[in-house]
């Protein structure tokens, strides 16, 4: 049994609103399962499928308060692309953020709701328009062992300073677990979504994440289909019906 990175899901407090800035950002189309959801893939796409890491924004009232733990990076072709894409997402309501980054080659900005985001350089041409997705972590070299077993990605790179993995079929973003000082506090506004294969059972896959040390957690969800787990860090994280 394995799972794989399949979306992430973001809280807003206008679902309908954040999603049409994402999807102009990214140039996906939009789509919505039921009120208060917006659903942004690419144009075409049939789910799941890891090329591309697609985004839920879910309706929430509570405010957003700190720096999110988890976040996307967009991808460029250049540095000369990099200034156009920023120019563009400016006018689409972006503004540029202060996480403490000193002098980096990408451009940190928020999106119309304070969400923090990244535009990179050419560091990443072949990943479609989300270069990586990020999460912020104590130990990268833990949440390497958690989410390699977790998943049937491929993990790339293990460093004290961040941990990369892929999916195996070398398409679609990287997910990349980076060192910070930061402690969590809050539950995270962003988190990933994970689903396993047709076939599989859930309730057994939930068992097997837990011997690996999530932890499952209730943050008050009402009766639905799918787990809330953490993983070792406390990093929340959904674990979807199969597909």
């Amino acid at each position: 049994m394995a799972t794989r990175l399949v979306q992430i899901n973001m809280k807003a407090r206008d679902d309908s609103a954040l999603g049409g800035f994402w999807a102009e950002a990214v140039g996906w189309s939009v789509s919505s399962e039921g009120p208060g959801v917006t659903n942004l893939e690419p144009e075409g796409f049939v789910y799941p499928d890891p090329v591309a890491v697609c985004v839920d924004l879910v309706v929430s009232a509570e405010a957003k308060t700190v720096k999110n733990r988890v976040h996307v990076d967009l991808a460029t072709r250049s540095s000369g692309h990099q200034a156009e894409v920023v120019a563009r997402l400016e006018g689409l309501g972006a503004t540029h953020a202060d996480v403490g980054q000193w002098d980096v080659p990408w451009v940190v900005m928020a999106d119309p709701e304070g969400n923090e985001f990244c535009v990179l350089d050419s560091l990443y041409e072949d990943t479609g328009p989300i270069a990586k997705v990020v999460v912020d972590c104590v130990d990268p070299r833990v949440m390497a062992r958690f989410w390699g077993e977790a998943m049937d990605w491929v993990v790339h790179e293990v460093t004290d300073d961040k941990a990369v993995l892929r999916s195996a079929k070398g398409v679609g973003p990287y997910l990349e677990f980076r060192r910070t000082p930061d402690v969590k506090t809050v539950w995270n506004r962003v988190h990933l979504d994970v689903r396993p294969y047709p076939g599989d059972d859930p309730e057994a896959e939930a068992a097997r994440l837990r011997g690996l040390g999530a932890t499952v957690i209730d943050l008050g969800q009402s009766e639905v289909h799918w787990t809330v787990l953490a993983d070792p860090e406390g990093n929340e994280f959904c674990l979807l019906s199969p597909s």
